[in-house]
């Protein structure tokens, strides 16, 4: 596998939210409530784009970097440090899958183009007190 996109968002992670259906009098509809997260996420990643949209079997990487909640530090005299006990693993909200499928999204028709080309997926949720997302797409040879 040949690594071909790296990249670092900084910022929170954000998850995939689910469509919202609406019916007004004869009118229905539905819209994405991420849609705005989205399109900020891909303006950010829009300068590093490839000039061609990938369209071959790939394998893309992501670690999500969540904040830490105050719970996992201590204060004394010395300053703020993090507890001994405080957990490396994210286990709670968002769910990984629609953290995923937000990326898978946000990047699809501008780095690659169709998602349906993503054969292999590597995620995790780590906590960090720089949060962000990485995201590593690489070829499947």
């Amino acid at each position: 596998m040949n690594a071909l996109i790296y990249r670092e968002v900084l910022g929170e992670p954000k998850a995939q939210a689910r469509h919202r259906h609406f019916k007004r009098g004869d009118f229905s509809g539905s819209y994405d409530p991420s849609k705005t997260n989205k399109n900020t996420f891909a303006s950010v990643l829009h300068e590093g784009a490839p000039k061609e949209l990938l369209d071959c079997a790939m394998s893309m990487d992501l670690t999500f970097y969540m904040p830490r909640p105050k719970n996992h530090f201590k204060i004394n005299k010395q300053g703020t440090f993090l507890k001994d006990n405080a957990p490396e693993w994210h286990t709670g909200r968002p769910d990984i899958d629609n953290l995923i499928k937000f990326v898978q999204d946000a990047l699809n028709g501008l780095y690659y183009r169709d998602d349906a080309k993503i054969c292999q997926i590597i995620a995790r949720k780590l906590y960090s007190d720089k949060p962000r997302t990485v995201i590593m797409i690489s070829d499947i040879l």
